[in-house]
């Protein structure tokens, strides 16, 4: 009961790509389940919202910083 060559190659074939699928798809289970446990236990902290006066605070004090360091830059020359 010999096999041809051709038939040989074709079961190897089909052995190789059924267990790299196998792996595959045991990776993705085990990451989908790793990544449930992890935002399970910890969770993401909720964003802090900002007021609006804390926005315009913020651009004014940015501001500042943009000019301070303009001038500095422009005093080294």
């Amino acid at each position: 009961m010999q096999d041809t060559l051709l038939q040989q190659g074709l079961d190897i074939t089909l052995f190789g790509m059924g267990i790299v699928f196998t792996f595959l798809l045991l990776l993705v289970i085990g990451t989908s389940i790793m990544s449930r446990i992890i935002t399970r236990h910890f969770p993401e902290a909720e964003p802090i919202t900002a007021t609006p006066n804390t926005s315009a605070d913020d651009n004014a004090r940015l501001h500042a910083i943009i000019k301070g360091a303009i001038d500095q830059h422009r005093k080294k020359r």
